[in-house]
């Protein structure tokens, strides 16, 4: 790939609550997410740093992670310990639109999209490690990811796609012809075809990334789709995956009780439809840690972060 643009933060916004996961832009420039305590917030005034608006809009009353505006004021979240969701943002209703999958309970949701004919797709990262213990499944390297499909009037989510490593950030296609699909444990973008002569089946979309994506960003169909990657390539980790399950098993249970402190190395990137190259950022040494979430809004491209206390406020890329 080609060398990457200088990731350049322009200022830290404190939002009042740890783990703004996912972000996303409303057409008014505001910026939605979700934080770790099962706040929804909104963010507005970002054009002037020094004047931004935190307003709580709902509480899920889980860890809310993905999130997709609708048209109709209503917020699809994936909540990793309550479902499936929809906000209503004029009230703050919370409403479950599911809780299980298969007879099991739905847990570990990720990311979210809405497609124009009221089709829901979802995603699951590990069907074995909860939100907390997530490195457990990065570790393990269970194949445990889903791809989920909740069809208008449905009560119950269908599973299009089983064995993903680590499912996280999903997006759709411009013609909505294909989803893309983050595979964080794989440091690679998936693509699940909706229509065509392959539909129904997935394939790579772009493999060998620089860093481990998590959630992905489509403003519009004219727009790129934008992946965060929060944190580099880990060789060690990268052996350890071709391990037998039992190595693996034993590395992921000291894993989820050992201290992590993320790296200072992040990135964004992002690809056209074809799976090019539009842009690549990246930034070392960074003191915003862990980017999990990336989005355009008021004239900045914004970081999220399962890790910190705000978002980040970044030089827009540069055109090529």
């Amino acid at each position: 790939m080609d060398r990457p643009q200088a990731l350049l933060a322009r200022r830290y916004v404190a939002i009042g609550g740890r783990g703004p996961e996912d972000v996303v832009a409303d057409a008014r420039g505001r910026v939605l997410t979700g934080v770790e305590d099962g706040r929804i917030l909104r963010l507005d005034g970002l054009t002037d740093p020094e004047a931004v608006r935190v307003e709580t809009l709902a509480d899920t009353g889980g860890r809310p992670l993905g999130l997709e505006l609708l048209p109709d004021d209503g917020l699809l979240v994936c909540d990793a310990e309550r479902g499936l969701l929809r906000v209503d943002l004029a009230d703050g209703t919370v409403r479950v639109l599911a809780d299980s999958v298969a007879g099991e309970p739905l847990r570990g949701g990720s990311n979210v999209v809405a497609l124009s004919d009221g089709s829901v797709y979802f995603t699951v990262f590990s069907l074995r490690y909860s939100i907390d213990q997530w490195i457990g499944d990065i570790v393990e390297h269970t194949g445990t990811g889903r791809l989920l499909r909740l069809a208008p009037g449905a009560d119950s989510p269908e599973i299009l796609l089983d064995g993903l490593q680590f499912a996280n950030g999903l997006a759709p296609s411009a013609d909505e012809s294909f989803l893309v699909i983050a595979e964080t444990g794989a440091r690679r973008l998936t693509r699940y075809w909706l229509t065509g002569p392959k539909a129904g089946r997935g394939e790579c979309f772009v493999d060998d990334l620089p860093g481990m994506p998590d959630n992905l960003w489509r403003g519009g169909p004219d727009g790129p789709i934008w992946v965060a990657l929060a944190g580099p390539r880990v060789a060690p980790l990268e052996l350890l995956h071709q391990a037998s399950p039992a190595v693996r098993q034993a590395a992921a249970r000291v894993a989820v009780h050992m201290p992590f402190r993320p790296t200072g190395t992040i990135g964004a990137m992002a690809f056209d439809d074809d799976g090019a190259v539009v842009y690549h950022l990246a930034a070392r040494g960074s003191s915003y840690r862990m980017a999990t979430s990336v989005c355009e809004a008021a004239g900045h491209l914004v970081l999220g972060s399962v890790w910190e206390r705000g978002i980040a406020l970044c030089e827009p890329p540069v055109p090529k």
